[in-house]
């Protein structure tokens, strides 16, 4: 039986902080509420996600040595995913993230992720040893820097990797323009980064998919909070689906679980329509504070 990673996760893997208060607050608010940390950063959402529906995903990231790594990667390898690959003597300390959240959903955010930008192409250093001729599919991160990802696009180590690429924010929505200027990946994206790209305004997920495919991206997969989801490619109709009504108990990491709910569906043979369905019930099921699968 192998052993090895059947997916990729490159990009930030990081501690989240991430402080809740239960109702809704005003810009300077100082309320009671809950603060937690927990392992975080797109890659690794996702590949934490991705384990969950059996897969055997590795994260290509840089995390420190210092305290903050060691727990990060044990707890990393508890949950399910491959740290043998990250790039851990870079010096540099662990990454995190602070985010604040309201029963409305994120309120605030920074995302201190300068060890991985400052690491640079050693994070892709093992693609030239154990996992060289990769072709199973990689999740990029909108974390790392837009030089990084002009190099994934044409480095020819990944030249039949299934690509699936996730900003991390809409601050970064457009460092993915190389990727697609090169015309590689499948999108995931909200309205506001959809919008981004598309270099408009759009009124419904939908619009926005189809308008990032206009500017030449293969596929794209827009979401739109509690609102219809959306999936365009170029020669192919659009889909759009509904999310099942929930309450909101969290927001970061949501479009991570349907990144993954898709990606574990693709896999597994399912047409478009049912992975469309899968991805937009697991990010429900997500934000509502249910574990998916």
């Amino acid at each position: 039986m192998t052993t090895g990673p059947d997916i990729l996760c490159i990009g930030a893997m990081l501690w989240d902080v991430i402080g809740r208060a239960p109702r809704r607050m005003a810009p300077g608010a100082d309320v009671p509420g809950r603060i937690r940390h927990i392992p975080g950063g797109v890659a690794l959402n996702v590949a934490v996600a991705l384990a969950r529906w059996g897969l055997r995903p590795a994260v290509l990231s840089a995390v420190g040595r210092d305290p903050e790594g060691e727990a990060l990667v044990a707890e990393a390898g508890r949950l399910g995913v491959i740290t043998a690959h990250l790039a851990r003597d870079t010096g540099l300390p662990t990454d995190t993230y602070m985010g604040i959240e309201d029963s409305e959903g994120l309120i605030a955010a920074i995302a201190d992720v300068h060890s991985l930008e400052d690491a640079g192409t050693a994070i892709l250093a093992p693609l030239d040893g154990a996992l060289s001729g990769w072709t199973a599919p990689v999740v990029l991160d909108g974390n790392l820097t837009e030089d990084l990802l002009a190099t994934i696009a044409r480095d020819p180590r990944l030249a039949r990797a299934d690509l699936r690429v996730v900003p991390a924010s809409p601050g970064k929505a457009e460092r993915l323009e190389p990727l697609i200027a090169a015309r590689r990946g499948c999108f995931y994206l909200n309205r506001l980064e959809a919008e981004i790209l598309a270099g408009r305004a759009c009124p419904d997920a939908a619009t926005a998919a189809q308008a990032v495919v206009a500017r030449g991206a293969a596929r794209v997969l827009v979401t739109d909070g509690p609102r219809p989801a959306a999936e365009a490619m170029a020669g192919a109709p659009t889909l759009t689906l509904t999310p099942p009504a929930v309450t909101v108990a969290r927001v970061t990491g949501a479009g991570d679980c349907f990144l993954a709910a898709h990606l574990a569906a693709e896999l597994n043979h399912q047409p478009r329509e049912e992975a469309l369905r899968r991805a937009v019930e697991a990010s429900a099921a997500h934000v509502s504070g249910k574990d998916v699968p």
